[in-house]
């Protein structure tokens, strides 16, 4: 006699399931539409329209082409997100409202640190963009202002993987 069971899981990839996926790169589009808008009214350069389509050669003005571009970027860096706090640490309180903000907070600063003050000037530079932040950018209050974007962008991204993750 053969007896069969079946079990229904979520769907996974890697330890998150597809929710918790998703839930990343939605909380990332709409946390690059917050952090767009700081760009596009606050910082003093144009960064939509100039320097982030230049990072693709992209020659500016080109604000579709650089939202569209920063909108991949925060769908990506929301992945990012999901991947990371799969890190056992980072697991639970990534699934609770209250300790995710904060984790949404630490992860901007992250991303300000290693992407606006690290990488970007070295990125621009390296293609000859003359309107390149020296390296490392730590311009006041222009770095004060990413990080404050960076905030806004993934605060939203935690909140979003928190709302699905919950225990």
């Amino acid at each position: 006699m053969v007896t069969e069971t079946q079990t229904t899981t979520a769907t996974t990839i890697g330890n998150a399931t597809f929710g918790e996926w998703t839930a990343g790169a939605v909380g990332g589009f709409l946390g690059s539409i917050f952090f767009g808008l700081l760009m596009r009214y606050v910082i003093p350069a144009p960064m939509l329209e100039m320097a982030i389509p230049a990072m693709y050669g992209i020659e500016g003005p080109a604000l579709a082409a650089g939202w569209a571009i920063h909108q991949f970027h925060g769908v990506a860096l929301g992945l990012a997100y999901v991947a990371l706090v799969q890190w056992e640490p980072l697991r639970d309180p990534a699934s609770r409202l209250g300790p995710a903000i904060g984790l949404g907070i630490g992860y901007g600063a992250l991303t300000t640190l290693l992407l606006a003050v690290l990488v970007m000037p070295i990125w621009l530079a390296t293609l000859g963009f003359p309107g390149a932040p020296p390296f490392p950018n730590l311009a006041i209050p222009g770095t004060i202002v990413s990080l404050l974007g960076h905030v806004a962008f993934a605060v939203p991204v935690a909140i979003a993987y928190a709302l699905v993750a919950r225990n």
